[in-house]
């Protein structure tokens, strides 16, 4: 006999299941953009990517464990089409700073039910996930910025990677808690 979960599935809920597969996607994505890079001999915007995989990856089951918290039913979803051929490195960037800008559209939508269900414990969840939008649209930006001012020369773009620190790499204490445990 299968248990099942006595929580209702709301429109918040409906729209965290959407959002696994969302982070998941966005997690294979990056695995795409990391091996690109790595098949052109840049190893530090591949390991940037990696680590960015993983993160979003991390950011899937955050959402799995609030839901596994709050008693609610978890699809593990497939993930959707990954795009795998470019023909020059800022297509690659610019693909990463839309996707995250579609992520953030997301979790305010997430946030938008939240309220409107009157779901104070969710929307304060969401919060974090805004937070850490603000950051990944604004690394994604300043990336494709050194891009464009790099004229070409990717070892100068290989090069702002191995001196800056960009983003936190995923290592933010406020995170929520992650299904399985943070990789």
């Amino acid at each position: 006999m299968a248990l099942t979960k006595k929580q209702p599935r709301s429109k918040f809920y409906e729209l965290l299941q959407a959002q696994i597969h969302n982070e998941f996607n966005a997690s294979q994505q990056y695995i795409a953009l990391a091996v690109w890079f790595d098949a052109e001999d840049l190893p530090q915007l591949a390991k940037h990517f990696y680590k960015q995989s993983v993160e979003e990856r991390n950011h899937g089951m955050a959402l799995v464990q609030y839901m596994l918290d709050t008693d609610h039913h978890v699809e593990i979803p497939g993930t959707g089409d990954v795009r795998n051929d470019f023909s020059d490195v800022r297509e690659l960037i610019e693909l990463a700073l839309q996707q995250e800008k579609d992520v953030a559209t997301d979790i305010q939508q997430l946030a938008k039910a939240a309220r409107a269900e009157e779901d104070y414990i969710g929307e304060q969840f969401t919060q974090w996930f805004l937070k850490e939008q603000v950051e990944e649209i604004s690394q994604m930006s300043t990336l494709l910025n050194i891009v464009k001012r790099a004229d070409g020369n990717l070892f100068e773009v290989e090069n702002h990677l191995h001196r800056e620190s960009v983003g936190d790499g995923g290592a933010d204490s406020s995170m929520p808690p992650v299904a399985g445990g943070a990789l």
